[in-house]
């Protein structure tokens, strides 16, 4: 199967999109725009639900639910934030059907118009920030920390599995705060969590940062992100969390008596990610022949696949195989064994390589005899003869490698992507030919900004937190710059 996938380097989009329903991650539904999220792919959402949830759990937030529908009129409280989604929103107009009268199935029900309509989700701000008043009323009930995992929608015109859907899943964090220091500290809070979560469990590094105010979430202050780099070249924003100042506080009319009985409004936050991860996963590290995942997020991080000639030896493999998947279990290792006679051992390894089983272990009678058994590495595709003692430590260990080799190398290649550049010709050039982050001069302005963008479809994606004051000319307008900032072409 891995052997007909088309390849990064003929068609990377085409690559990736076969890739997504070839390796049960997902497919197109009935619903145009939309998709189902297969078994093996919602296995790893529920693994980066499980670590990011823990991760919000210990930083002091709760689960809520808040509804699906938004009365019209909540949106439009908060003016930058309805103009910023009212081209996206699904509306919700009449609440009931009848059947055609022309027994043509069902219509809609003229006489069921709804008094208002309603917005289904496409972000949660104007809902939560209507119930926090009514959560809200003293400094003792501050600060209020709240993450949701939801569903949403925004109408988008082309599509693509995880990376752009009409319908998506996510999370979304909303906090009310007493002063813009401890909102803000939050927010950038969250965001290490982000960074952390994207590096260490998803083997994806990233470059943490502001966005720009034309790039910046509607109805919010300032906007912090992370950004990643795919195998093409593109930049891919892999999760945001936004100061909200007391915009939609003041909008709400959400306020709180402080210490001293004076009433204030509060300070807002807000910060998501969704499964528009599941693309950034494929795309960091999947190579030609499948799927390569990080060990701590793949469903299946061990598969054993016994090589056998009759019922005799299968027995005696799946004797010692019990054995070894007992002991990786106890040490929370997923293992699958696969002793299923329909498929050939070659078409099996073929099929976990395309699923990207980090961990393949192939064991016959020869093996049995010899107390030893074969380990192939999805990532680097190796393979290696150990012995049969004291495999489960040896197999811990390599999950471990393999984990962190997967984040070297993606860390490599952005590296050797990240280019320097000093004039407006240098930036088109290397964006055309290399793609990749590029670190340029940019004079501040918004005008400055859109203009490039006109030209060359690239992007800021962010003024980096670690930027360097670093005296210099804008690449476009030649006015001065006091710092670098991250552009790229991106999803």
């Amino acid at each position: 199967m891995s052997k007909s996938l088309p390849t990064r380097s003929e068609n990377y989009s085409e690559w990736y999109n076969e890739l997504v329903k070839r390796a049960d991650l997902a497919e197109n539904s009935a619903v145009r725009g939309c998709m189902v999220i297969k078994p093996y792919g919602y296995s790893i959402w529920e693994k980066m639900q499980r670590a990011l949830d823990d991760m919000f759990k210990e930083t002091g937030h709760s689960n809520a639910y808040f509804p699906l529908f938004i009365p019209k009129s909540y949106l439009s409280k908060e003016a930058s934030h309805v103009e910023g989604f009212a081209k996206e929103c699904a509306v919700v107009t009449h609440y009931r059907l009848k059947n055609d009268p022309n027994g043509k199935g069902v219509i809609v029900d003229p006489d069921a118009k709804l008094e208002e309509e309603l917005i289904v989700r496409p972000t949660s701000e104007t809902v939560i920030w209507s119930t926090y008043k009514n959560w809200i009323q003293s400094y003792r009930d501050l600060p209020l920390l709240i993450n949701q995992w939801a569903n949403v929608v925004r109408w988008e015109m082309r599509t693509r599995l995880f990376l752009r859907t009409a319908e998506f899943l996510w999370q979304e964090g909303h906090t009310a705060h007493s002063t813009a220091q401890e909102a803000i500290a939050e927010s950038e809070q969250m965001l290490e969590v982000y960074a952390t979560f994207a590096e260490e469990w998803m083997a994806m590094p990233v470059v943490k940062g502001i966005k720009t105010a034309n790039e910046r979430f509607a109805g919010a202050e300032n906007t912090y992100c992370i950004e990643a780099l795919m195998q093409d070249g593109k930049a891919l924003q892999a999760g945001t969390s936004h100061f909200l100042g007391q915009n939609f506080a003041t909008a709400f009319d959400v306020k709180f008596q402080d210490k001293d009985g004076k009433l204030e409004y509060v300070w807002g936050t807000s910060w998501g990610v969704s499964t528009r991860l599941m693309g950034a996963l494929i795309m960091a590290h999947s190579d030609d022949a499948g799927l390569v995942l990080p060990p701590k997020l793949a469903p299946i991080q061990v598969v054993i696949v016994p090589i056998y000639k009759n019922d005799e030896q299968l027995q005696q493999i799946s004797q010692k195989v019990d054995e070894i998947t007992k002991a990786l279990k106890k040490l929370g290792i997923s293992v699958k064994y696969d002793s299923n006679d329909a498929y050939k051992p070659g078409y099996k390894f073929a099929e976990y390589e395309l699923k990207g089983v980090p961990v393949r272990l192939a064991i016959g009678s020869r093996d049995l005899e010899n107390g030893t058994i074969e380990v192939a590495r999805r990532d680097t595709k190796t393979k290696e003869t150990v012995s049969l003692e004291g495999i489960e430590t040896h197999i811990q260990a390599l999950l471990d490698n393999i984990q962190e080799s997967i984040y070297n190398k993606a860390l490599a290649f952005r590296d050797e992507n990240t280019f320097r550049v000093d004039t407006f010709e240098e930036f088109n050039q290397v964006l055309d030919s290399k793609g990749g982050f590029i670190l340029a001069h940019w004079d501040g302005t918004s005008e400055t900004e859109e203009k490039i963008k006109e030209e060359t479809k690239a992007t800021i994606r962010c003024i980096p937190l670690d930027q360097k004051e670093e005296a210099g000319t804008c690449i476009y307008s030649g006015k001065p710059s006091t710092g670098r900032v991250v552009f790229a072409r991106a999803y």
